[in-house]
């Protein structure tokens, strides 16, 4: 961008006055005129007022000087962007790629920018700072020990929730009775197809005071759900498909449902080592009796042959959910390996 000196200079040219004659309609010196056109000097809001009268406005004069500064502070910045903040685009790379695929961020440039771009997304001047700030949302993971967590990864995943939720519409505030009284209609949306079903799952929640967003997941995130309660009141809830497996999905969306009639959201932890606390526990335990009876479970526990498919299919029917779901609550008690009835297992899979 040109120096507003150049800009001056241009506007003198096209109108034949003279740095001299400028300098008596503004009441400065003649030398002052000449440090701004040279671009020794800026156009401050003062020199601005008076520039006003004679060309332009001085909104005007005072927008070339700022969208200037903001350029030059720009370039400055870039300059002074640390190797350790350069560092952090290795391990953002994947979702750093999906906020450009998302027009969140834009490619075709050098790290530095990218670093830049990556700090306005994340809302943060420093990306090596991202460690020291204390999470404010509640989320449900999966770890092993083969999972890691990033907390860099992990920050820029909770903002693309955030991101992805900005624009659904919900009520102004959270309705527990309605959400309550939706369950079974929540429930029998795993009979259809899991796209249509989500489109309506997020109906209803924003029915309910909820935006509801399924987000991709990425490599040093290991969240299932997530819940947050935004600056302007809103509540946000995200699931994932990792681990893509169908049963999975469906526990997590309840076991979150818990957590919002039970208030949990208020809370700010992210506690990926203590999973199975008490909230958890009382989440796990909602989730499971809402997919399936509890009464009805232990009765077909103790029924003969509870583990052959045609017994599982039955009972789902009588249950009322899908056989993956019956199979996968058999796997998780302990009354079936995971590797049985692979071909049974359903999987969503990220479009």
């Amino acid at each position: 961008m040109k120096h507003p000196g150049e800009i001056l200079q241009e506007k003198l040219n096209i109108s034949g006055m003279s740095r001299k004659e400028l300098a008596i309609r503004t009441g400065v010196t003649e030398k002052h005129i000449c440090t701004i056109v040279n671009g020794d000097k800026g156009i401050s809001t003062a020199f601005a007022r008076k520039l006003g009268y004679v060309f332009e406005t001085v909104d005007y004069w005072t927008d070339v000087q700022a969208r200037y500064d903001a350029e030059q502070l720009s370039i400055q910045e870039e300059n002074d962007i640390s190797q350790e903040e350069i560092k952090l685009l290795k391990p953002l790379h994947d979702i750093m790629e999906y906020f450009i695929e998302c027009g969140y961020m834009h490619n075709n440039c050098g790290d530095a920018s990218k670093v830049m771009q990556l700090r306005e997304v994340l809302q943060i001047s420093d990306l090596t700072q991202i460690p020291k700030i204390t999470y404010n949302a509640a989320y449900r993971a999966q770890l092993t020990t083969n999972v890691k967590v990033d907390p860099y990864v992990l920050f820029a995943w909770q903002r693309l929730c955030e991101k992805k939720t900005d624009n659904i519409s919900v009520n102004h505030s959270i309705d527990k009775e309605l959400l309550r009284s939706n369950i079974s209609r929540i429930k029998s949306l795993m009979f259809g197809r899991i796209s249509e079903g989500i489109h309506e799952i997020q109906k209803i929640l924003a029915e309910c005071g909820i935006a509801f967003q399924v987000v991709k997941n990425f490599r040093g995130a290991p969240v299932q759900g997530f819940i947050k309660e935004s600056s302007e009141g809103k509540l946000i809830l995200c699931l994932t498909i990792r681990g893509k497996r169908a049963d999975r999905f469906w526990f997590t969306l309840f076991h979150e449902i818990a957590h919002i009639l039970n208030g949990d959201y208020k809370m700010r932890f992210v506690d990926f080592d203590s999973v199975q606390g008490k909230a958890e526990q009382i989440a796990d335990q909602y989730a499971g009796d809402t997919l399936i009876s509890p009464e009805l479970y232990r009765k077909f526990i103790l029924s003969r042959d509870c583990t052959s498919w045609d017994r599982i299919v039955a009972f789902a029917e009588t249950a009322d959910v899908k056989p993956f779901i019956v199979l996968g609550r058999l796997q998780n008690d302990g009354y079936l390996d995971w590797s049985d009835y692979p071909d049974k297992v359903v999987r969503y899979e990220w479009a």
